[in-house]
């Protein structure tokens, strides 16, 4: 499976624009290949570049999030031509050896504000036909929901936390460390609060004061039609809740496909075979062929040949994000050869071969017959 497209850019899901261009510019400097010459940097450059190729804009990066890399696989190909807004190579260039020795000493704040809480993963098996054409489908997930009681905040009702003596409420400690060169300050998350910048003094018993509590509970997804193995659905707001207020997290739903007996798919098309007997391909026929739209009438013209593929128009796996485009259903036609006939259609099949002019030992088919049934 490729890579998760944040993953490579190293942002989260909820991340803006600008934090994600910054963090393209960063990494674009880093493994440009005019600039790193080590084994795979060109590889990982052109990654990186596809990857904010597709989240840089709205629509694609919504189809992302929906479908992952299926639902992108038109969008463009990765490579070193299309910069966006950043002003192509000479921005990156210049900014490759400035702004370094004021970076040292920043340091990110804490978020004190509410959180965001954590994404969730479900791997979801489907039949064939429910990848083709999609619908309805029942799940089960267990996550985090923030307490009704307390309303999240972990505290018995009717009292509430208090700001962390500590830290003072900025869930941070401090330390200053004077050497002959200078003081040094060292920041680390507060111990009493564990970063929170609260402290919750009565706990709430529903809870037992963490603001949450894990709920098993059934969901409604729909499946959209075309999709395939390593198809992904994002369900907003129903992965973990989020603390101090924040958002709730996304499930992401994995879809995996079981194999069917009869049919296998080759990206939008559908592939299955059919045999036919050495009469019906020599003289023609109509034949029932199954199909995912169910029981479909098709001709074998006369003189079918072994392995011959014949297609059914439209007759295939709708194309994801556009279900009234479909693919083909292509069956390849496969010819049985009895072993054994019987002697009235040994007398038939001699005569058909007297009559062609073909005689024993000549090549013909009464010696191809010969050495089949002998």
């Amino acid at each position: 499976m490729a890579r998760d497209y944040y993953e490579i850019l190293g942002v989260s899901r909820d991340t803006d624009k600008e934090e994600m261009k910054s963090a393209y510019r960063r990494l674009a400097r880093k493994y440009h290949p005019d600039v790193n010459k080590e084994p795979g940097a060109e590889e990982r450059f052109k990654e990186i570049n596809r990857a904010y190729e597709v989240l840089s804009e709205p629509e694609t990066r919504a189809r992302y999030d929906r479908f992952g890399e299926q639902g992108v696989s038109g969008a463009g190909a990765a490579g070193f031509q299309d910069f966006g807004d950043m002003g192509g190579f000479a921005d990156i260039f210049e900014s490759i050896f400035s702004g370094f020795a004021g970076g040292a000493g920043q340091s990110q704040r804490r978020r004190s504000g509410p959180v965001r809480g954590d994404d969730l993963r479900l791997d979801l098996k489907l039949d064939f036909r429910e990848a083709v054409f999609g619908g309805e489908k029942e799940i089960r997930i267990s996550h985090l929901e923030t307490c009704d009681v307390c309303s999240g905040s972990g505290a018995k009702p009717g009292t509430r936390p208090r700001a962390c003596s500590t830290c003072s409420g900025s869930g941070q400690v401090r330390r200053v460390t004077r050497t002959p060169f200078g003081s040094f300050t060292q920041v680390s998350t507060c111990p009493t609060c564990n970063g929170q910048g609260m402290v919750v003094e009565d706990k709430c018993d529903a809870c037992e004061g963490k603001g949450a509590n894990q709920v098993t509970k059934k969901l409604k997804i729909t499946i959209p039609a075309g999709v395939d193995n390593g198809t992904r659905l994002r369900i907003s707001n129903e992965g973990d809740a989020g603390m101090r207020g924040g958002a709730p997290g996304d499930l992401y739903v994995y879809l995996f496909v079981n194999e069917d007996e009869e049919f296998q798919r080759d990206g939008i098309n559908v592939l299955s075979e059919i045999k036919v007997s050495y009469l019906q391909a020599i003289l023609g026929c109509r034949l029932e062929v199954e199909t995912v739209d169910g029981p479909v009438e098709m001709i074998i013209p006369p003189g079918t040949q072994p392995n011959t593929v014949m297609k059914l128009e439209n007759r295939g796996v709708p194309r994801l994000g556009n279900p009234v485009s479909r693919g083909d259903h292509m069956i390849t036609i496969l010819i049985d050869i009895p072993n054994k006939v019987t002697p009235d259609e040994r007398e038939l099949l001699e005569k058909l071969a007297k009559i062609k002019g073909e005689r024993t030992g000549k090549g013909g088919l009464e010696g191809f017959l010969g050495k089949l049934f002998n």
